[in-house]
Parts: structure tokens; C-alpha cells; sequence
């Protein structure tokens, strides 16, 4: 089987015109009229995940930690007042790559740059020098975790070293956990805050999404020790530890600002690889609707025997033409099941599927070097790699759901909330910053390198990003609290790293 390409690269397929829009920065300040209104910024404490560590491209890395959001805001809270801010320490990260050892193994993975002498982002060359075992035993005024849902940021022993083999404890909170028993939200409250920033939840629903739906959604389920890591989490065990949360950092009097979730149609990880990138030549079309006709026949005898509409069978018939556009085959498992009489459950896909971002690698790869078996086309893609329409609907039931909770309980408390969902969603068409320039949603290509938001992950801002997340806080905080807080410039922070070798 020939194929016009068998490697996909999508990196220059968002090159698109941005589309206009006005800025937004309406509450204009001057150096003499900063003010910190009625917050108190004096002991600012950041909870949450991974966006509230600074992660980006693939991990935490020394460098691209002091771009967290909650770092950016420290800075502009000091210009009214604000104290000392604290994030874990990276120091050990002595070669900037990223990632963490476990002993001398290596149990995540450096950062991801661009390799312009091979094109597509790949891991940086190197080992990771940071060690999980080597404790700090620190309360932090950053205790954002990556990897963490609700209620793990309410859990004893997340924290705990001995717990990190066994998937029972999180590296990123073990390397600064005050104790084994320690909890996250007990150590930031250690810090007394007078301020904080609350961004935490989106993992509830994103994992499931990264993970291509494998997971289950745990709706009625209200014991999260049994849930899988990719799992749907229940409302009311969402509700449950949001609430908790939300009375430890306001029982003090301290006033702060939540943020809703977003939608993962808004990010990269699922809007970057197109549902039909595959490029097929005349033979190599012939042969393969040749090696699909036994399976659409199937189709026609399961509809003349009453087992599927005409519609679902219209559906899973599989056909490619010459030349590019060809739809990706995929399983589907909320098709009928006509395992018994030996036909899988395939379809191509359309616009209504979501492609993950790392299929784009995979998608045209043989299996065992077979040049018949090719990933994506002649052999369907497995449930990881796509969101289907029912997954899809999943997600987004769950995260308006997780939206509505947190904008009750943070109206419960008096305490506005940063819409991060309608702000993902608006960079979708574009944003324009302080600087004059629109940024917008899109993945790191060659054309948009000084444009994108994304990180290369495409799950996490890039610096720039976290930029503008800045800025919707401070919006917040300007009209909510009275204050007067400058905003940052976008266009100042970085963007990818970009490498001519990786050696």
C-alpha cells in the first residue's frame, strides 16, 4: 500500500487571518493611581492545578515557572502592597529541561521545543535533574499541583512520597508537601491569606477528554476513592469538595477570585488535527475499498435483517477517493454491537469527532512495518485518539455543570469569578490584548509563532498566555474590588522554544 505521506505535520495548518476585535482593557490606570481598592494583597495564595503551577509544554520547568499566572500577579499586586510570593522551588532543575526523577528513573518527561532541523515539537535531549525524593517540606504561596481534581487538594497522603509508585500520591505536591499527611489546601492555608485565586476543577473533566473518553463518567458515584485517573467526576462530589475549599480560604475574611473551567473544544489538544488529513493515490484507493467492501457488505445484510437503520449503516460505511481530504477510520463503540456476526463497530470520521493532538504522529504509521496496515486508515483508530458526538456531549454536560457549581458557591461567599471558559472560547476567533495585538487559540505553526497562546502541548498556556490570564484576573479584581492594577503586556513574554538542533 502506497500513500502519498505517511508522516503527518500539522504545524503549519492554523496559519489563518485573525479575525478583529476591540480591546477590552476599559479600566485605564496611571503609575500614580495604582491602588489595591478593598483587597489586601499582602498575603496572596494561589490555588489549583496545573495552570496555577505554571506548567507548559509538557511539564514545570525552571524557567517557564516564573510565568505562572499567579507569579505574574505577584508582581503587579506588589506595586499596591503586596507581599512576598512564593512557588516551588526548581533550582535542581539545573539543565531547564523539565521532568522528574523517582530514584534515578525518570518518571515524566522533559519540556517540548521545536527542532527546526526535523520540524514538529519533540521532548528537549536530556535527562531530568529534579528529584522527587528530595523534599522541601514548604508551604507555598503557589499551590497550584498539576494532575490535581477538587477533591484531591482535600486528601491526606496526596502528598506522601511512599504513595508516588503506586499512582496513590502526586510528585509535583510530594517534592513540597509539609508532611506525608499534609493536604494541599492545609498547607496554603498555613500561609494565612488575605488574598487568593481559586482555578481548580478543570482536571475533573479533562482527563477523560485527553484520554479519549476512555475513562467513565462517575455521575451517581459519590465515593471518589474508586475512581479511575480519567474519570468523569460526580456533581455532587465536586460540589462537595469546591464547597470545602471555598470555606477554609474565606474563613479568615480573605477575599479573592474563582475561575471556571474551559471547554476543551477551546484548546489545541482538539481542534489541531483535522478528522480528514489522510492523502491517498489512485492504487492505493482501489486497494483499499477493495479491503472494505467484505465489511460494507456486512452492513447491507445487518439493515435487510432489521439489526441497524439505513441511516447507521449510511454512517459506518467506510469509502476513500483519490487525492486528499480522506476521512480517518475509527472504532466507535456507541454503534451497534454486530460483534456476533464478525463486524466491528468502525466509521470514518467527521467534523462532529474530536482528534487528539498526538494522533498526529500516529495517524499513517504502519503496524509492524506492514505498509497494509497503516494507523488511522486501513486499520481504525482506537478510542484514545478521538472524541465522538456522545463523549463530546459527556464533557461539556459536566463542565457547565462544574461552572454552574462554582459560580453559585463563589456568589455564595461574594467572590467574583473569572469567566476563563467565555475567555478560551473568544480566543477561538481572537483576543485583543493591551499591546494592540490579537492573540488567538491556534497551535504553534512558523506563521502564528509570535501569535499563539498555547503551549506545545496544547493543553497549557504558553507564557503569553498565562499573560492574558493575568489580565482577566486583574480585570476582575479592578471592577469587583475597586482596584487599580496595571495590566501586562502579552507580547513581552515568550513563546515556544525554539532549537536549530537537539542534541
Amino acid at each position: 500500500m502506497k500513500m502519498k505521506n505517511n508522516k503527518f505535520i500539522y504545524l503549519a495548518v492554523l496559519a489563518a487571518v485573525f479575525a478583529s476585535c476591540e480591546p477590552e482593557f476599559d479600566n485605564k490606570v496611571t503609575n500614580g493611581s495604582y491602588s489595591a481598592g478593598e483587597a489586601d494583597f499582602s498575603s496572596y495564595v494561589a490555588i489549583g492545578n496545573s495552570l496555577t503551577a505554571g506548567y507548559m509544554d509538557g511539564t514545570v520547568y525552571r524557567s517557564g515557572q516564573k510565568y505562572s499566572y499567579p507569579n505574574i500577579l505577584s508582581q503587579q499586586f506588589a506595586l499596591v502592597g503586596g507581599g512576598d510570593f512564593t512557588q516551588p522551588s526548581y533550582e535542581d532543575d539545573v539543565n531547564n529541561t523539565g521532568g522528574f526523577l523517582l530514584g534515578t528513573t525518570p518518571i515524566t518527561a522533559t519540556k517540548l521545543i521545536i527542532n527546526t532541523s526535523t520540524g514538529g515539537p519533540q521532548p528537549i535531549a536530556g535527562v531530568p535533574t529534579s528529584n522527587v525524593a528530595t523534599l522541601q517540606a514548604t508551604a507555598y504561596n503557589n499551590m497550584g499541583v498539576p494532575g490535581a481534581k477538587t477533591f484531591h487538594l482535600l486528601a491526606p497522603g496526596y502528598g506522601n512520597l511512599a504513595g508516588v509508585a503506586t499512582g496513590q500520591a502526586n510528585p509535583y505536591f510530594v517534592r513540597h508537601a509539609t508532611s506525608p499527611a499534609a493536604t494541599v489546601l492545609g498547607d496554603a492555608m498555613t500561609k494565612n491569606p488575605t488574598f487568593f485565586t481559586n482555578w481548580i476543577g478543570n482536571n475533573d473533566v479533562l482527563f477523560y477528554a485527553i484520554s479519549g473518553g476512555t475513562g467513565v463518567n462517575q455521575a451517581g458515584n459519590t465515593n471518589p476513592a474508586t475512581y479511575g485517573p480519567n474519570d468523569i467526576t460526580d456533581p455532587q462530589v465536586f460540589a462537595g469538595a469546591y464547597s470545602a475549599i471555598m470555606d477554609a480560604l474565606t474563613s479568615k475574611g480573605a477575599k479573592g477570585v474563582c475561575a471556571t473551567i474551559p471547554s476543551v473544544t477551546s484548546i489545541p489538544y482538539f481542534t489541531t488535527v483535522p478528522f480528514n488529513p489522510v492523502p491517498l493515490d489512485a492504487a492505493t484507493t482501489a486497494a483499499l475499498n477493495q479491503g472494505f467492501a467484505q465489511y460494507n457488505g456486512g452492513l447491507q445484510l445487518a439493515q435487510a435483517g432489521g439489526l441497524i437503520s439505513a441511516d447507521e449503516a449510511a454512517k459506518r460505511k467506510i469509502t476513500f477517493h483519490a487525492g486528499a481530504g480522506n476521512a480517518v477510520t475509527i472504532e466507535d463503540e456507541s454503534l451497534t454491537n454486530l460483534s456476533a456476526l464478525g463486524i466491528p463497530s468502525y466509521r470514518q470520521a467527521t467534523a462532529a469527532d474530536l482528534v487528539v493532538l498526538p494522533a498526529s504522529s500516529f495517524i499513517g504509521t504502519t503496524v509492524g512495518g506492514n505498509p497494509l496496515q497503516v494507523n488511522g486508515v486501513s486499520v481504525p483508530l482506537a478510542d484514545k485518539w478521538v472524541l465522538i458526538p456522545s463523549e463530546i456531549t459527556a464533557i461539556e454536560n459536566a463542565t457547565d455543570t462544574f461552572n454552574t457549581t462554582i459560580k453559585t458557591i463563589a456568589a455564595s461567599k461574594g467572590i467574583p469569578v473569572a469567566d476563563m471558559h467565555a475567555v478560551l472560547k473568544q480566543l477561538v476567533t481572537g483576543i485583543a490584548s493591551a499591546d494592540g495585538q490579537i492573540y488567538k487559540a491556534g497551535y504553534f505553526s512558523s506563521a502564528t509563532a509570535n501569535t499563539v497562546v498555547f503551549s506545545l502541548d496544547g493543553i497549557h498556556p504558553n507564557a503569553r498566555g498565562y499573560a492574558i490570564v493575568a489580565n482577566e484576573y486583574i480585570r476582575v479584581i479592578n471592577e469587583f474590588y475597586k482596584a487599580h492594577l496595571p495590566y501586562v503586556i502579552p507580547g513581552s513574554y515568550p513563546g515556544a522554544t525554539i532549537l536549530t538542533s537537539n542534541n
